[in-house]
């Protein structure tokens, strides 16, 4: 697939680089090196892999981006939902996530629309004015969700297992990435929490995966509310105010009505409420901080009570973290690389691209690039004729 000239002009200058620079970056020398890229530039020469490769590092670029047919437009990463200082905004690592995110999203999103694919009529149906309990169940409906099923899964990750395959069977492309393809970029969940791409052709959603997995169904929900309003955009931990707020009470209403918090009494002590709430979130099939949230939404919690459980737990899930991190350190093993790869991408994306190939609509080449893994390994991640999800 030839690479249009036009990307590597803006993937230089959206990366803040000048040809000298640039060029110095990627490696070129000599007295010919600014006019070796000036020709890659206008079309003249098409660079090679191993150049592009290099150009894709220097410019903080995923490889995937130089496929595009065009630049993308300015804006069309969408809105920032998240609350955050200005210098934390300014994250490179996500930056290139969503640049990622975006392009597999464009390559998606040509396949079906080769394909003739119908529309998602949800996306972009609804706005903030209908009731948070009317949307809640419009939602649950349309996606098929039914909570005693979702509780009646044997441990939280695969509660979120049964509400992504709902999810991903209403037409919604769910992946789960927290990095850049190695745990040195790791996104903390206070940085991003989820991102949304509103597109009635291929609706995607990310989750964080660096976020506990308790949390992640919570997340997926919350990026659904965002497609239902038509709203393309990232989504932090801090969402107390607007559309955020409405997102995460939708989402809350679907998997935690307000009639099963009636256990609950209100004024409840901090210890007493985190007592609690250790004993039936894991009932619920819930994050901690997901009823936390709730019981403070309901009125059973003050601000001040909520603020200091957040953190309670928000402690703990550091620890976890860390835990978990050592763990990993002192492992020789581990998961199988294509399962992890798998639960990854998700059994929507792992469909789309067999039917793809199998149909001659997309190249192997095109399909390892929407997938996250090389040419030679397309087959080795499709072979499973179901995605069971990680355990």
């Amino acid at each position: 697939m030839a690479i249009r000239p036009e990307i590597l002009t803006w993937a230089r200058e959206t990366a803040g680089l000048s040809r000298e620079d640039a060029a110095r970056a990627v490696g070129l020398t000599g007295k010919t090196a600014l006019q070796r890229l000036a020709k890659l530039e206008s079309g003249e020469k098409e660079p090679a892999v191993p150049l592009l490769e290099k150009m894709a590092k220097a410019y903080r670029r995923p490889l995937v981006a130089f496929y595009l047919s065009q630049p993308p437009a300015i804006g069309d990463r969408g809105q920032d939902f998240r609350t955050l200082p200005g210098e934390k905004l300014k994250n490179p690592d996500l930056d290139a996530l969503i640049r990622d995110i975006k392009a597999r999203q464009e390559l998606v999103h040509s396949i079906l629309e080769d394909e003739e694919a119908p529309q998602v009529a949800f996306v972009g149906s609804a706005t903030m004015d209908i009731p948070v309990t009317d949307l809640a169940l419009r939602i649950a409906e349309r996606i098929g969700f039914k909570l005693e099923e979702f509780r009646r899964e044997r441990t939280p990750y695969d509660a979120f297992d049964y509400l992504r395959k709902k999810i991903e069977e209403a037409g919604v492309f769910v992946l789960l990435i927290g990095n850049l393809g190695s745990y040195h970029t790791n996104i903390p969940v206070e940085i991003f929490r989820g991102f949304a791409i509103a597109n009635r052709l291929a609706p995607m959603i990310v989750i964080n995966d660096q976020d506990a997995r308790p949390a992640w169904s919570f997340t997926a929900l919350h990026e659904v509310v965002h497609l239902w309003l038509g709203t393309t955009g990232v989504s932090g931990e801090d969402a107390t105010a607007g559309i955020e707020q409405y997102c995460n009470d939708v989402a809350s209403e679907v998997l935690l009505p307000a009639r099963d918090l009636n256990v609950f009494t209100g004024g409840l002590s901090r210890d007493r409420a985190v007592e609690m709430i250790d004993e039936y979130a894991p009932q619920w099939r819930l994050s901690h901080q997901m009823v936390a949230y709730k019981l403070f939404r309901q009125g059973k919690l003050g601000h001040h009570t909520w603020t200091e459980i957040k953190q309670v737990f928000h402690e703990r899930f550091l620890a976890f973290k860390a835990q978990q991190s050592a763990k990993q350190k002192e492992s020789e093993g581990g998961a199988n690389y294509y399962t992890v790869k798998r639960h990854r991408v998700g059994s929507g994306l792992l469909s789309l691209m067999r039917r793809a190939l199998n149909d001659g609509k997309t190249t192997y080449t095109k399909a390892g690039r929407v997938l996250g893994v090389k040419p030679r390994n397309v087959e080795n991640l499709l072979a499973p004729a179901t995605n069971r999800g990680l355990r």
